[in-house]
């Protein structure tokens, strides 16, 4: 592959998040941009964000949302688990329990979870990690969140992140810094990186999807006071960068890189079938 466009897929990967982070460090957290965001957002005859304790706009916009990235890893999870499964069978096609699967029509889904391991594992792998981080960082920078602080009545002092970043041991109490909502919803960055891997020809619509679901989930919190706006941005940044070197250890950059053609999806589903049809026939004789 050209040096060109090897150097290509780190500036869009890699350099571009890392210009995006200098860019919303110098316009957010430099500045008061965050707190007049916030100030607009603010009721004029209380004072206080009014969505604060709206108990139907908490479960419309953060409870519920929490189901999409749960039951993304769960499924995850569970594909992993099942994916061991098939291989274990097929070494005893004439076992009862092969055969009542056979009937049940249960194992072309374990040939499936099978074939797709590694997706699956990525999957959980790359949630794992990006939580991981956010956590690392939300514990060791101590940040409240703005409706904790003095400025919008609360009881602790606002601190920037990196006034108070502490790099081996838990900055305080706060857990505001980067936004965890926003946070679950780019965790389904994971499912891009496995279209792209199989050349899914909609791979950057779903990365478009995906980058407005954990916006409009940071964005909520920001309008219920529980964040800075810049809060999301942070979080889409630390989950790309987890995610992206997660893709890269599972899969090679070449995997992620190749050229898309058209009808290589066509082939790559159908050689795919016809490979599973051909090993299950051999399995049966």
């Amino acid at each position: 592959m050209p040096a060109s466009s090897i150097t290509k897929f780190y500036l869009h990967n890699l350099v571009v998040p890392l210009l995006l982070a200098a860019v919303v460090f110098l316009m957010f957290d430099l500045t008061e941009l965050d707190r007049w965001i916030s100030n607009q957002l603010l009721d004029p005859a209380t004072g206080q964000f009014s969505l604060l304790h709206d108990p139907a706009f908490e479960k419309l916009t953060h409870k519920w949302p929490r189901i999409l990235p749960n039951w993304t890893g769960e499924a995850a999870i569970v594909g992993s688990l099942l994916s061991f499964i098939w291989p274990c069978l097929a070494k005893h096609p004439d076992a009862l329990i092969t055969r009542g699967l056979d009937a049940s029509r249960v194992t072309p889904a374990l040939r499936f979870t099978s074939a797709h391991r590694r997706d699956f594992l990525f999957v959980v792998a790359a949630f794992a990690l990006s939580t991981t981080v956010i956590h690392y960082l939300k514990s060791h920078t101590g940040v409240y969140c703005p409706v904790e602080t003095t400025l919008y009545g609360g009881a602790e002092a606002r601190v920037e992140w990196y006034e108070n970043l502490r790099w081996f041991s838990k900055a305080g109490e706060g857990r505001c810094w980067p936004g965890g909502h926003a946070s679950s919803g780019f965790t389904l960055l994971a499912l891009y990186f496995v279209a792209l891997r199989h050349r899914w020809q909609h791979a950057r619509k779903l990365l478009v999807g995906i980058l407005l679901i954990g916006f409009v989930y940071g964005t909520t919190r920001v309008l219920q006071g529980w964040h800075y706006m810049s809060h999301t941005f942070w979080a889409g940044i630390f989950v790309w960068l987890t995610t992206w070197a997660t893709a890269l250890a599972f899969y090679g950059r070449e995997a992620l890189q190749a050229p898309r053609r058209q009808g290589d999806a066509g082939r790559l589903c159908l050689s795919t079938h016809l490979a599973q049809e051909q090993r299950h026939d051999d399995i049966r004789r």
